[in-house]
């Protein structure tokens, strides 16, 4: 029963390996990063933003390579194994899908410098620090509903949710962190700019009086 579930999972294992080792290199690089950080979820922001931009300059833009050069379905190597292996749950992956490749496109050449730079502005407390991460947060939420909503809308066809593996640890899971944690920054910044909304509003009413 074990077997029919789950099948093979060599690739499977190689895969949550390297986003294991992916995630260990995030937390040392954050680590190292935010030592004149004060703030303690700032600290695991920056921890975040190494293992986003790990994600989009490795995983992401490997898919890039194959799609432009053929398919992933037609590519050999390591990254395109690990690509198959998240192609059984996705099939769209495989192939040359526009729609995933033009919101690849968009987190490998937008969403990945400005995580690197997002944490030079936390680093050095620069002012634009909060528009940076509004920026990158919207754009993550935008790619994760691109991904999936034209999928669900067509009767998901493409997705294969038989099978436990692939459909908590794959579909909801990986993609379910880009959605929590962007969300979760995003009301970070909602709540250190409120209080620069309210100093206006405070004036403006002692004028009236």
């Amino acid at each position: 029963m074990t077997q029919e579930l789950f099948g093979d999972q060599t690739v499977a294992v190689f895969s949550l390996t390297l986003t294991f080792l992916q995630l260990l290199s995030a937390v040392v690089l954050g680590w190292l990063a935010s030592r004149s950080v004060k703030s303690s979820a700032d600290k695991w922001i920056i921890v975040w933003l190494f293992y986003d931009a790990i994600t989009h300059f490795s995983l992401e833009a490997s898919y890039l390579a194959m799609s432009f050069h053929g398919t992933v379905a037609k590519s050999e190597g390591y990254m395109a194994e690990l690509w198959k292996e998240y192609g059984k749950a996705d099939s769209r992956w495989l192939h040359f899908d526009t729609t995933i490749v033009s919101l690849e496109l968009l987190t490998v050449l937008i969403c990945g410098p400005i995580c690197i730079w997002l944490v030079y502005a936390i680093v050095n407390s620069k002012h634009y620090r909060h528009f940076l991460q509004i920026t990158l947060c919207v754009s993550e939420l935008y790619g994760g509903w691109m991904t999936f909503a034209p999928e669900w809308i067509t009767g998901s066809a493409a997705l294969n949710t038989s099978n436990p593996l692939y459909l908590w640890v794959y579909l909801v899971f990986f993609n379910g962190l880009w959605v929590v944690i962007p969300l979760a920054m995003l009301w970070q910044s909602w709540e250190a700019l409120r209080p620069l909304e309210e100093i206006p509003s405070k004036k403006s009413r002692k004028k009236l009086q």
